[in-house]
């Protein structure tokens, strides 16, 4: 049986999907990339189309483990890191999308916002998720499915909705069905997710009109959490790692310990500092985030973008 010397990053991010295949020594040895499109309906409005999110990450990581001339036998596990704040909907027994990606950067729920703000509530929010209430977040785009899209409060009804980040897409995708999770650091980027509890927040649920069980379970950061079965290239891998962007570019900056900063500049520019165990509150709207979870302990970071 071959060594197991290699890892496959997945990175879905906002314009393209790519794949690296890393050595033992932490060396990119394969890369691909695959851009996809970006659709913007009215204005204001950005849409994926996850089935070409979907395909295009699972076609680079297929070219990438073939560039690099290895087998699933080689790789010790896939990490995956994703676009944060994306909001995807789809069936749960079918898999099937019930409608584009609503996209971070999207608008179209500005106006919840504001009512939310004008009723008092973004003192509740922020104390509890540690965010700044925005549209680029997810809870006010799946709030928006539900009441736009006929088939979401259908399935919610019968208990086969399910609603995602990226991540949670991927997974699903990965293990054909099988898996409905998602990591801490991308849960508090819902505006749905206690980051002092670590679970999602009953009143937060409410407030937006998302039910519980259209949500994937809460997981470490660090796995594994299943193996792949969807692609016969990467059958049997562990799915070893999740981590949203920002988050895993903090930790990939080597920002180890309470008090280092990075910066990262990709679709939009980011700078986390870690705090460590303690969730620290800014006076000037920065963001308290989760920046990873592990054996059930958090960890968290500021943030500005």
């Amino acid at each position: 049986m071959p060594d197991k010397d290699y890892i496959l990053a997945l990175d879905q991010g906002t314009t393209s999907s790519r794949a690296i295949v890393f050595d033992a020594f932490a060396q990119p040895i394969a890369t691909a990339q695959q851009e996809f499109e970006q659709i913007y309906p009215r204005p204001g409005w950005v849409e994926h189309d996850p089935r070409a999110i979907w395909q295009s990450q699972r076609g680079t990581a297929v070219r990438a483990i073939r560039q690099a001339g290895i087998t699933a036998e080689q790789i010790a596990g896939i990490g995956i890191t994703n676009q944060r704040e994306t909001a995807i909907a789809w069936d749960r027994n079918t898999g099937k999308p019930l409608c584009n990606a609503i996209v971070w950067q999207d608008r179209r729920t500005a106006s919840h916002i504001n009512q939310l703000k004008a009723d008092g509530r973004d003192k509740l929010i922020r104390q509890k998720t540690g965010l700044v209430p925005d549209a680029y977040f997810s809870a006010t785009k799946f709030a928006w499915i539900m009441a736009n899209v006929d088939e979401a409060p259908r399935l919610a009804a019968s208990n086969n909705l399910c609603f995602g980040t990226v991540d949670a897409w991927l997974v699903c995708n990965l293990t054909n069905g099988d898996q409905f999770i998602t990591d801490a650091s991308n849960a508090s980027r819902t505006m749905l997710y206690d980051i002092h509890r670590g679970d999602w927040d009953d009143e937060l649920l409410g407030l937006f009109g998302i039910p519980r069980r259209a949500l994937p379970e809460v997981v470490d950061s660090f796995g594994p959490f299943a193996e792949v079965s969807a692609i016969d290239e990467l059958k049997g891998v562990p799915i070893a790692g999740i981590a949203g962007d920002q988050q895993a570019a903090l930790f990939g900056q080597m920002c180890t310990a309470p008090g280092m900063v990075k910066n990262t500049y990709g679709t939009g520019c980011f700078m986390l500092m870690n705090t460590g165990d303690d969730i620290v509150s800014s006076q000037n709207n920065l963001l308290s985030t989760v920046a990873l979870q592990r054996g059930g302990e958090r960890h968290y970071a500021q943030e500005g973008g």
